[in-house]
């Protein structure tokens, strides 16, 4: 989770409509994120605004859940941040620690699927030639 370009990166409030469609989410998700404590959005005259701060939270929590962290994990680490980023070396060593295990997840699942691959073209192949075999040795048969 690395600095990235932030939709709407600039010190503006951003209303809950300009927050969705900046983020292609809905109003629903927003609030379900609020709930779950990931985003905490000020209130202006009763309605949701979100600041800069919000939409770095916003742009975080969506690369996050796309790479399949869940959203408990996803609150610690925002979390970690603190008020004044005095956790950003623990938030870094957790993304880090948490990388360095997906990477070697999913290279084991690599190494996994290759040889699953490799088998399953070698039964292709030995099909295809006991196919090939017994098309050319079987009787051809006249049509009637």
């Amino acid at each position: 989770m690395t600095e990235d370009k932030i939709p709407g990166d600039s010190e503006a409030l951003m209303g809950i409509a300009e927050m969705c469609a900046a983020f292609e989410v809905s109003p629903r998700t927003l609030r379900f994120y609020e709930t779950k404590g990931l985003l905490s959005p000020r209130r202006l005259n009763g309605t949701r605004v979100y600041s800069k701060v919000d939409r770095a939270r916003l742009s975080r929590i969506l690369r996050a859940k796309s790479l399949g962290m869940p959203l408990s994990e996803v609150k610690a680490y925002l979390d970690m941040y603190g008020d004044q980023g005095e956790g950003r070396v623990q938030q870094l060593t957790y993304v880090i620690e948490t990388t360095d295990a997906a990477i070697r997840d999913l290279e084991t699942k690599r190494a996994q699927i290759d040889t699953s691959l490799a088998e399953l073209r070698l039964i292709n192949e030995r099909s295809r030639q006991m196919l090939d075999s017994k098309r050319s040795s079987s009787p051809k048969t006249k049509p009637r």
